[in-house]
């Protein structure tokens, strides 16, 4: 089964991810063109993908979260699994790394 992509804020994220779910966060703004062609990558993502919650973070309307997690630019993925960062990805990425990355 496929999984969906949601907007989320960032206590929201916080709770997900105390949960110890695994967890691809994509820290992203809404005026940055690479962030929007990974919107479009990740809803590929999304069709092939199970066992992961994929949520996007306004890096502008949330900055305790980039804050928390030290996110330095946009956009940024993060993967978290049992309530702890396990991989980083910065910058416009391709879906087949970004597939591999959750697979671990």
């Amino acid at each position: 089964m496929a999984v969906t992509v949601k907007e989320m804020d960032g206590a929201e994220l916080e709770r997900l991810i105390e949960t110890g779910a695994k967890v691809l966060a994509d820290f992203y703004s809404k005026t940055c063109g690479p962030c929007k062609m990974l919107g479009f990558v990740l809803g590929d993502v999304a069709k092939e993908v199970d066992g992961v919650e994929i949520v996007k973070v306004c890096f502008e309307e949330n900055p305790e979260a980039v804050k928390a997690h030290g996110v330095e630019g946009y956009p940024t993925m993060i993967l978290f699994e049992g309530g702890a960062e396990k991989a980083r990805l910065k910058g416009l990425q391709q879906k087949p790394l970004i597939v591999s990355t959750i697979a671990g």
